[in-house]
């Protein structure tokens, strides 16, 4: 697993932006084997994980799912409710009981309209992890299905 400084809210985010969403916050939990979301799905929320692990998988035609990326606390779960045509790219499953944040991405939008810093301060963040987690697909995928890896090494 590959993790960054700023995939934690509460590491990216200033103190009072962190408040500011977690007014809109809602505490859920979901069973091991939740489905999340689909690729392709509505992105309509996104999680802030507190307790257990979510797994990011990508649909390969031929193939399992492949694994991306295994989340954790305080990560980041769903970045495509930020950009339209706000649609998953990935899955997402409960491999161990999840508690977790739940953010109505409609509402965290329009908070971001109305407040350009918080707007601002929540693309950053929410780029931030979008750019990890291309990093982190391409090298998954070369090493699942390249002949020769990924060739990390130099």
């Amino acid at each position: 697993m590959i993790t960054t400084p700023t995939s934690s809210m509460l590491r990216a985010l200033p103190a009072g932006h962190r408040e500011r969403l977690m007014h809109v916050a809602r505490e859920v939990s979901f069973a091991q084997g939740t489905r999340l979301f689909e690729e392709g799905g509505r992105a309509d929320r996104f999680w802030i994980i507190r307790t257990g692990t979510v797994e990011l998988d990508m649909h390969v035609p031929g193939r399992r799912a492949a694994v991306i990326e295994t989340l954790r606390h305080n990560e980041l779960v769903g970045w495509s409710w930020l950009f339209a045509p706000h649609a998953y790219h990935l899955g997402a499953e409960a491999t161990t009981p999840v508690r977790a944040y739940e953010f109505d991405a409609t509402a965290v939008r329009l908070m971001c309209q109305e407040d350009p810093a918080l707007g601002s301060s929540v693309a950053q963040w929410v780029g931030d992890v979008l750019a990890h987690r291309l990093r982190s697909a391409r090298i998954r995928l070369l090493d699942l299905y390249a002949p020769y890896g990924s060739g990390t090494c130099v």
